[in-house]
């Protein structure tokens, strides 16, 4: 069955994060519904990642609850993200440089491998068939992002934005059903950016996936996403469509510092 529209598979409820006397997030709550691309802004200092670190279940809020699919985060261990559906990537990238591309996206299979170190290190026969499930998989990734051309080759020898699309590759590995992307455009130039939202749009389709990006180019996050949620000074401060966001007064205040 398609997932129901009218059910969110992510809800930020009333979330505030606070460091020593600094309130990083204050009170934050909206929802994603399942298929949906949304796109996450704010000036810098806004909460934008403190929030993604908070999905990731890298900081605890000091208040509020994050609930993925009707069940709260806080349930699940860190460790456990990836595994539950929850996919990410970094701003910096963070590949093994010096290996080749295809062992970098059949890294990001392994969070749902059931493999133990002892069988492992005997290459006991349900190992070899897990190996032999992630090498499709991966070909697979591959193929979507084409980087067919460039497998066999080490990160360390790939333009920026081929890198890029081998970390989205990697983060696809473990079958998400969300996919957080911290500033996927960042260090793009304007023809890769283009290439990036067309990207997005395809893997959204083919993989049915909804993802959650936070981004500075505002030209992709108008054209890429059917939700923007603005944030400012670790406030909610706009919450709508595209067109509802760019034109909301406490928006153009925030990014221009005049009144609409």
């Amino acid at each position: 069955m398609p997932p129901d529209p009218s059910q969110p598979l992510l809800e930020v409820r009333g979330i505030t994060v606070r460091f020593g006397g600094i309130t990083a997030l204050d009170n934050v709550s909206f929802a994603v519904a399942p298929g949906a691309i949304a796109g996450l802004i704010g000036p810098n200092g806004a909460g934008k990642t403190t929030l993604f670190n908070c999905l990731s279940r890298l900081y605890v809020p000091s208040e509020g609850s994050i609930w993925f699919d009707g069940v709260p985060l806080q349930s699940h261990a860190a460790h456990r993200i990836a595994a539950l559906g929850i996919g990410r990537t970094f701003q910096n990238l963070a590949l093994f440089r010096t290996m080749s591309v295809r062992d970098n996206v059949m890294l990001g299979g392994h969070c749902r491998s059931s493999g133990g170190f002892l069988s492992n290190a005997l290459r006991l026969p349900h190992v070899r068939r897990e190996e032999g499930r992630l090498a499709e998989q991966a070909q697979a990734m591959i193929e979507l992002l084409d980087l067919r051309e460039v497998a066999h080759r080490p990160v360390s020898d790939l333009p920026f934005g081929t890198a890029k699309r081998v970390e989205f590759a990697r983060a696809l590995m473990s079958q998400p059903r969300l996919l957080l992307l911290d500033e996927p455009a960042g260090g793009l130039n304007h023809e890769e950016v283009d290439g990036l939202r067309e990207l997005l749009r395809r893997i959204q389709r083919e993989l049915r996936l909804t993802i959650l990006l936070v981004e500075h180019h505002m030209n992709l996050v108008m054209r890429v996403s059917d939700q923007v949620i603005a944030l400012d000074f670790g406030r909610k401060i706009a919450d709508g469509t595209p067109a509802q966001v760019q034109a909301h007064p406490d928006v153009v205040r925030a990014y221009l510092g005049v009144e609409a």
